[in-house]
């Protein structure tokens, strides 16, 4: 078992060097333009990412030629940057440059990283028994979870017993993680 959890810490470390790294290029391109992005309009951009790999699941086919790998890709580079809007707040203009941007990407990255590894001790590698249309599911339910937050929140009104957008967006990017590692093995 303890080769089992070290395998996962190992692909989930390599999946996230290679969503770090291309979020690290698309900074270079775009500066960190997501930072006007809305917390709702950040709930939706996770959500048309997760419909489409839900509907390529499903149709078996994509006339885009971009498959379900690159979606996964990008729900955890855009909950990354979900976990940065929610801490740091929305701005009218790209106010950190590069660097800080990769700083933030890191620090959440790493806890997202240390999540997996206590939630992933104490179920016992059962993601490995799950199918990949299991994770896409559970990201979409996680997504209404927040839209719900979010009208919550819009209305004034107190949550009770609901976890925080912040353990939804950590759940998201764990399950793509997931999936970018099952699509692969």
């Amino acid at each position: 078992m303890a080769n089992d959890i070290a395998k996962t810490n190992a692909q989930f470390e390599q999946v996230i060097a290679e969503c770090r790294s291309l979020f690290e290029k698309k900074l270079h391109d775009y500066g960190a333009s997501w930072r006007i992005l809305r917390p709702q309009s950040l709930t939706d951009q996770l959500f048309i990412k997760a419909k489409r790999i839900r509907s390529l699941e499903i149709k078996k086919e994509s006339l885009v030629g971009e498959g379900i790998r690159p979606e996964f890709v990008a729900l955890i580079n855009y909950g990354i940057v979900g976990l940065i809007q929610l801490y740091n707040g929305f701005s009218d203009t790209v106010d950190i440059t590069p660097d800080e941007a990769m700083v933030l990407y890191d620090r959440y990255a790493q806890e997202a990283l240390e999540l997996m590894k206590r939630k992933n001790h104490d179920y016992n590698e059962a993601w490995r028994g799950m199918r990949v249309s299991s994770y896409t599911d559970f990201i979409l339910t996680k997504i209404e979870r927040i839209k719900e937050i979010e009208e919550i929140e819009n209305r004034g009104e107190h949550l009770e017993a609901s976890e925080g957008i912040d353990s939804n967006y950590m759940d998201i990017i764990n399950y793509a993680v997931f999936g970018v590692i099952k699509l692969h093995e």
